[in-house]
This record gives structure tokens, C-alpha cells and sequence, in this order.
């Protein structure tokens, strides 16, 4: 027998019932500090053509600053995630997003390309300290609807996201790289936020704790099976992610000739489809199930993908805004439908999907700019347009009535 908070058992397993009603400050709080700690990391990738320009960068360096951020988080995220499934620690929470305040005030006044990689790496211990435990407090709030809680709180890192570059192009390209510093105070603002949540969660998780055993509702086997093929598919998300974040710029530059400031835009384009898609993902997966989800977000989105690289810039526009929408609608619902797989393991589903997830884009962004300084930047996203192909393997997830007992 080990401890488990009821409202993190979902309700279709049998193995819990929901307790509470879904507490909507909380889920906003949450989302809201989501948004602040994804706007420094979003801001991160936006200001590449100025770190450029000023530290005479090429594209491998550009993609290790990527590398350095991400893989922190991926390795840190699953070990903090299994550790407070233990041993939960909410009040944890504001010293993520004070490594996130030093980084941010570390890329505004480096003199160097190393101190640069150090603060791209404080920001992704930040993101690995924030998500496993901010995810359970939103599973916590939930009062059942977990799809619903996810997608609240992911959509406010995808907002963050899309908010990043359009910040980074009309406040830090006009007053040079200094003004990132300004990005310290919401830092500040959302430590103090996280104290107050990491204060209820706390108080819920006591007042809730009781002893249940809780144990897979499938066959050891078929859940490994279904978390390898959701790793692939997260895989699958994350290149493309990674393409679009840390190069999309380079490309709309190279291919149409815009400024830095119009070539941000489009990326802001892209990530404020992902911040409608992430909302939808679970609205719509609490009624027909994450598993349909997954299916229409994965292949969805391939002939759109396909056209991308051959089209105008009025087209591309469009086609961006469409990509981020369905690309985005997956994530709360592999999310889901792992923790699912196996209740009682919030923190280590949510800290080895998210690690994973910002792994690979590390790995990818590297391997990426590797590629694009070899064969081109148009070249990369030509092979990246295939990607969602891999979504078939969708086929190999389990049923949804097999999860029921």
C-alpha cells in the first residue's frame, strides 16, 4: 500500500473516485505561471537572430544553446516526477522559477557564448522542476475533468509560447538584448503566485491522502507497448516542434526576405495555433476520449505539412496557424491516456512525457541545425514535412473499453 490522492486516480479506472469539484483558481493560477515560464523559454528561441548576429553564431551553435536547454529539463524532469509520486513536494514550485529568473538575467548580460549555454540550462532546470509537480496540482484541481485541467494548463504554456517571440520582437529587437532582463520580473511575479498554490495543493494532498493499491488496469506488456508508441509519437511532436521553434524564422528570412521582426511574426503564427489546439485537445477529449484525439492530431495534420515548403507567404501564414492547431491538440491527450495506462503516477508521467518531449526537440534541434548548415534550411523542412506519417502506429495503442474494469 502506498499513499495516493484520490482526485489523481481517474475515474474510468475503478481504482479511484472523484472527490472534489474542479477548483478553477487554482487550474488558472497554474496556467498562468505555465504561460510565464513558457514565455521565458519561447523567448529563448525568438531571440536567436539577434544572439546571431551579436555573438557571430552558426546554425550548430544556435541548435547546442537549444540542446543545452532542453536536455537539462528532459533529464531532470522524470527523476523529479518519480520523487514526489513519493514524496510530493508543491511547495517546491517557486525555486523552479527562480533557476528560470537567474537564467533569464544571465542571457540579458552574458558577454560570452558559455554563459549564454548557462542560462539556456537554469531555464530548463526551471521547466523541470515546474512541470511534473504544477501538472499533479492541476490533476489535483481537476474534480474529475482531467482532459479539460490539462489542457487549461497547457494552454497556458502554449500562450506563452506564441507571447514569446512577439515580445522578443517588439521589445527586445528595438532596445537590444538588455531589455530580456525586463522578462525577470514576471519571473518574480510568478514565484510569488507558485508559493501561494504550492501552499493549497499542499493543504488539499493532506486533507485527501488515503490508502488505495493501485496498480495498471492492462497487462504489464500491452502498457509498455502503448508508452513506447506514445514516446513516438511525442518524438514525432517534437521534431517538428523543434523545427518550427528554433528555425522557422531562419526559414521565412531565407525563403521570403522578411526582416527579423516579420519573420517572428510568423513564428508567433504557429505557436498561437498550438496554444487553440492544446485547449481543444482536451475539451474534446473528455467527450470522445483522448485515443480519437491522438488519431486525428498525428496524420491531421501531414497534408498540411506537405505543403508548407511549396507555398507563398500569405499561404504559409495560414498553413502555420493550421499545423500549430492540430499538432497541439495531441499532447493533453497522450498525457491523459498515458496516466491512464498508469494510475496513481502523475508526476512520473507527466515529468517523462514532458522530459522526453523537450529531449528530443534538444537532440533534434541540434541534429537539425547540423543538417540545415549542410544541406539548407528549406532541405530540413522538406524532410520534416513527412514526420506525421508516423502517426499510424496510433494503431498499436489500446482500446479505450480495455481500460475499463
Amino acid at each position: 500500500m502506498r499513499k495516493v490522492i484520490p482526485s489523481e486516480l481517474n475515474v474510468r479506472t475503478g481504482v479511484g473516485r472523484r472527490v472534489d469539484a474542479t477548483t478553477w483558481g487554482v487550474l488558472v493560477a497554474i496556467s498562468f505561471c505555465h504561460m510565464i515560464n513558457d514565455v521565458m523559454q519561447s523567448m529563448l528561441s525568438a531571440i536567436y537572430p539577434l544572439l546571431r548576429n551579436e555573438f557571430d553564431l552558426n546554425y550548430t551553435q544556435i541548435g547546442i544553446m537549444t540542446f543545452a536547454f532542453q536536455i537539462t529539463a528532459s533529464l531532470l524532469q522524470p527523476l523529479i516526477g518519480m520523487t514526489t509520486d513519493r514524496h510530493p513536494q508543491p511547495k517546491s514550485l517557486p525555486f523552479g522559477m527562480g533557476a528560470t529568473f537567474c537564467g533569464v538575467l544571465l542571457l540579458a548580460f552574458s558577454a560570452h557564448y558559455y554563459f549564454l549555454l548557462t542560462g539556456a540550462m537554469l531555464i530548463g532546470i526551471g521547466s523541470a522542476v515546474f512541470h511534473p509537480e504544477s501538472s499533479r496540482v492541476a490533476r489535483l484541481a481537476s474534480g474529475g475533468r482531467f482532459g479539460t485541467a490539462q489542457s487549461l494548463f497547457q494552454l497556458g504554456g502554449n500562450s506563452g509560447q506564441s507571447l514569446g517571440p512577439l515580445l522578443a520582437a517588439f521589445v527586445v529587437v528595438p532596445l537590444g538584448r538588455p531589455a530580456v532582463a525586463w522578462f525577470a520580473v514576471a519571473a518574480a511575479l510568478g514565484a510569488s503566485v507558485l508559493w501561494r498554490v504550492g501552499q493549497w495543493a499542499e493543504d488539499r494532498r493532506k486533507a485527501s491522502v488515503v490508502h488505495v493499491d493501485v496498480a495498471p488496469v492492462l497487462p504489464r506488456p500491452v502498457v509498455i507497448r502503448a508508452i513506447a508508441v506514445l514516446a513516438v509519437l511525442v518524438f514525432t511532436k517534437s521534431i517538428y516542434t523543434a523545427a518550427m521553434s528554433s528555425y522557422f524564422t531562419f526559414f521565412a528570412i531565407d525563403k521570403f526576405g522578411l526582416e527579423t521582426q516579420g519573420a517572428q511574426i510568423m513564428l508567433f503564427l504557429f505557436l498561437i495555433g498550438m496554444a487553440g489546439g492544446v485547449m481543444l485537445g482536451g475539451l474534446i477529449g473528455d467527450r470522445i476520449g483522448p485515443l480519437t484525439v491522438i488519431w486525428v492530431s498525428i496524420l491531421g495534420m501531414l497534408p498540411f505539412t506537405l505543403a508548407l515548403p511549396h507555398v507563398g507567404l500569405q499561404m504559409t501564414g495560414v498553413l502555420v496557424v493550421v499545423i500549430g492547431l492540430i499538432l497541439a491538440s495531441a499532447f493533453p491527450a497522450i498525457v491523459v491516456f498515458a496516466q491512464e495506462l498508469v494510475p496513481g503516477r502523475t508526476g512520473t508521467i507527466a515529468g517523462l512525457f514532458f522530459g522526453f518531449s523537450f529531449g528530443m526537440g534538444g537532440i533534434a534541434a541540434a541534429a537539425l541545425g547540423m543538417l540545415a548548415d549542410h544541406v539548407g534550411i528549406q532541405t530540413v523542412f522538406q524532410i520534416c514535412s513527412v514526420l506525421p506519417l508516423l502517426g499510424l502506429l496510433t494503431v498499436f495503442l489500446p482500446r479505450r473499453s480495455a481500460m475499463a474494469v
